[in-house]
């Protein structure tokens, strides 16, 4: 067979592969419409690696690569095009699964928002064809998308970061919101850092964006510290901020330092949003130390990217959305001596905020296999408390739970530390003579329950935002 009748049999194929192209095309828009109307991601990894790995199967051992390479690239062609399609607006990043913000943007009601998680070669296409009116921008392409930006604001200039871009005419403008959006945590909090020693964890876009706002706001000393960094010539700072990741979800508790090191510092903000306490800010909240999470600067650095978008104000705003972001993610947990009453409120309170309920005891008892008073007569206590403990950290890490706790947890720091961090306090103060005794292995006369309740009040009061009291 001649070459030109071999090139006329592919020229035949590649007729018939554009067909099935567009086709294709057209069907993957019908299905991320779909999604988008019953809040699906647009990204479903199973189902792709299912494919590819029929495909290549199929391809047999000598065309499989190839196979895998041209079905991974139409994969990522159709969800740009699905992407481009869904909104013209939305935020732009890697791992996007426990995102707000898109439940920050539609709060305003002007515009839909969709988040889109892109590899990299799907967000050089996205950025490449231009086809959206604003996005914000964050890990891992806030310098990435510097090149495709045509001006940078002086804030994003002097920053070397965007989390913002925008239609100017014909003009696509790089913005970075996060430095409107830290200013506002300032202002929330009270904290200053006008003439103050300000020490920075981190070197990163977050650390940069921080170190901006500190100069401009007239600090008379800045450290930005990475990992390793010899903190013990920084005992005089008097103001310590987090600008990394560091006991971000799902790693929660991570720390970098201990506050005690640090006997001059008066305030402490930590740019992490989830959870809504980090350990650094827990200990600065006991310390009696100003601190500021992040969840502030989210929202305001959204209400100015909004701002840009459509040129409207919003940061009027900022306080409704914010208080009413945090309650829908905050859990409701109760605390208080067993037989208080706590299982019984929680389940009313999570039915009526159809909420998820937890029961620290049950779940224990669910996992062990038998009724709490049969661990404890088994095991013992400390399994008991061990197995408590696993129990509350995992359900500390998540949101808008109500949570009723075991009368002793609050015996353990950690496991108040992991209820904290994303939850509001409730201590039931009941008396003693009104409490429930049945199946309570270590409450069982009433000689006992005082001895216990007088232990265990100063760590209940420590520990509850909120008292409860109930009278005789």
């Amino acid at each position: 067979m001649k070459l030109e009748e071999l090139r006329r049999e592919i020229d035949a194929i590649d007729d018939e592969l554009i067909e099935l192209f567009v086709k294709r095309m057209n069907i993957s828009l019908k299905v991320a419409e779909y999604k988008k109307e019953n809040d699906l991601p647009v990204l479903n990894s199973e189902r792709e690696n299912d494919i590819l790995l029929m495909v290549t199967e199929k391809a047999g051992s000598r065309l499989a690569p190839y196979a895998g390479d041209f079905f991974s690239n139409i994969f990522s062609i159709s969800r740009s095009y699905q992407n481009s399609h869904l909104s013209k607006y939305g935020l732009v990043g890697g791992n996007l699964s426990y995102s707000y913000s898109k439940t920050i943007h539609e709060a305003l009601g002007d515009y839909p928002y969709e988040l889109y998680s892109l590899g990299p070669a799907e967000f050089e296409a996205l950025m490449r064809s231009r086809d959206f009116v604003g996005l914000n921008i964050t890990a891992p392409y806030k310098k990435a998308v510097i090149p495709y930006c045509d001006e940078l604001t002086d804030t994003a200039a002097e920053i070397g970061a965007v989390n913002t871009v925008y239609k100017k005419g014909d003009k696509l403008i790089g913005a970075n919101t996060d430095y409107d959006g830290f200013l506002y945590i300032l202002k929330r909090s009270g904290i200053s850092l006008k003439n103050k020693k300000i020490l920075i964890l981190g070197a990163g876009g977050a650390s940069l964006t921080v170190q901006k706002c500190a100069r401009d706001a007239g600090a008379s000393e800045i450290t930005a510290a990475v990992r390793g960094y010899d903190f013990s010539s920084e005992r005089g700072a008097e103001i310590i901020i987090n600008a990394t990741p560091v006991g971000t979800f799902p790693d929660n508790g991570g720390k970098l330092i201990d506050l005690a090191g640090f006997p001059k510092c008066e305030g402490v903000i930590d740019v992490v949003y989830n959870p809504l306490y980090t350990d650094l800010l827990l200990r600065a909240r006991e310390k009696g130390i100003a601190y500021s999470g992040g969840m502030p600067m989210l929202v305001a650095q959204a209400t100015a990217a909004a701002e840009l978008f459509t040129g409207k104000e919003y940061s009027h705003k900022n306080e409704e959305i914010l208080n009413r972001l945090t309650a829908s993610v905050q859990n409701i947990v109760f605390i208080g001596m067993p037989g208080a009453g706590k299982s019984t409120l929680g389940q009313r309170v999570a039915e009526a905020l159809n909420r998820t309920f937890i029961d620290t005891d049950l779940a224990v008892s669910e996992k062990a296999g038998m009724p709490v008073e049969g661990i404890f007569e088994k095991f013992g206590e400390k399994r008991f408390r061990d197995m408590e403990t696993e129990i509350i950290k995992e359900a500390g890490k998540k949101h808008a739970l109500v949570i009723a706790t075991g009368g002793g947890c609050v015996l353990r720091e950690e496991n108040m530390d992991a209820l904290r961090q994303n939850a509001i306090l409730f201590f039931l103060d009941i008396p003693v003579e009104l409490l429930d005794t049945k199946d309570r292995p270590l409450s069982k006369d009433l000689e006992t329950l005082k001895k216990m309740y007088k232990n265990r009040l100063p760590l209940y009061e420590k520990y509850g935002d909120y008292r409860i009291v109930k009278q005789k």
